[in-house]
């Protein structure tokens, strides 16, 4: 200690010059140091979220929860699996010793459910949730409107705001929640079904054909190779209707013959309100290293 002392007053300049490149570091960090909790408290997991729409709670904890844990539960560095089954959704949440990497686990737990595609019914594909710190929930955005429907507002969240949010660096995930999706429903008439002698599977085998979207190659010569384009794809409740299923004594037994195709929104899972109104609100979750202000905006569209 006393040869320091004796230093430092012999070269008062050098201590000085010290003294000045460490509060510049300790400024230069301040301002890169990200805003989140410290220490990490949360366990080191990661949640698998499967949505089963029209699964019942006893359905979806047999055909969706027990097969993604049996498929999992040999990845190594695994301390606990817990799951919860709801109707229309799974969340699988597999806790990690604290010690093991987030991202080789979060790999180890996608090789394993890559397995699951021909166990899974069709169509139900497990999706890992966003890697996201904490305090995840950063932001959030409440959308309202007087003239504007609520299926407009969802619309609007989903084509214009949330893809803005996303590209910001730092943002993980944003979660929606209210508004409604709009769908095309196609009611069936029974007895039409057993008048024509048609099945539930002819009609949806009828309504994949009349929306599927595929190329229609190319014409190739000499010179060139031109792509052919094809624009057969329903858009419109219209086009829908008039979709043929099957034909019958030379007649064309069309999707309008058998149903009633109108438009209506999906069964709604959530709320949200905003100023007392109802509105759509987002959430935004940041990514481990986040430097976003927490806040909280309301806009009003008009």
């Amino acid at each position: 200690m006393g040869s320091v002392i004796r230093f430092s007053i012999r070269h008062p300049g050098v201590i000085i010059g010290l003294a000045f490149i460490i509060i510049a570091y300790g400024i230069y960090q301040i301002k890169q140091s990200p805003l989140n909790v410290f220490p990490e408290f949360s366990p080191t997991q990661v949640i698998i979220q499967t949505e089963a729409p029209g699964f019942s709670s006893n359905l979806v904890e047999t055909v969706i929860s027990k097969p993604i844990e049996q498929a999992i539960s040999g990845t190594i560095g695994i301390k606990q699996t817990r799951s919860q089954s709801i109707p229309g959704l799974s969340v699988v949440t597999v806790i990690f010793e604290e010690n093991t990497d987030i991202h080789q686990n979060r790999q180890a737990v996608s090789e394993s459910l890559s397995k699951l595609i021909r166990v899974l019914p069709t169509g139900i594909i497990p999706t890992i949730a966003p890697l996201t710190s904490s305090a995840s929930s950063v932001l959030g955005i409440g959308i309202y409107s007087e003239s504007k429907t609520l299926s407009e507002l969802r619309t609007v969240a989903e084509t214009l705001i949330i893809p803005q949010l996303i590209s910001v660096s730092g943002v993980a995930d944003v979660n929606r929640f209210g508004g409604k999706v709009r769908q095309l429903h196609i009611e069936i008439i029974p007895q039409k079904l057993y008048q024509y002698s048609i099945s539930i599977g002819d009609i949806l085998q009828a309504v994949k054909n009349s929306t599927l979207v595929m190329g229609g190659g190319y014409i190739e010569n000499a010179n060139q190779r031109i792509i052919i384009n094809t624009d057969g794809q329903s858009k419109t409740i219209n086009e829908i209707e008039i979709a043929p299923i099957k034909s019958i004594n030379n007649n064309v037994i069309k999707i309008r013959d058998v149903a009633n195709v109108k438009e209506s929104f999906e069964p709604s899972i959530s709320a949200a309100s905003i100023n007392g109104k109802p509105g759509v609100y987002l959430s935004v979750q940041g990514k481990l290293k986040l430097r976003l202000l927490k806040a909280l905006i309301i806009m009003s569209l008009k």
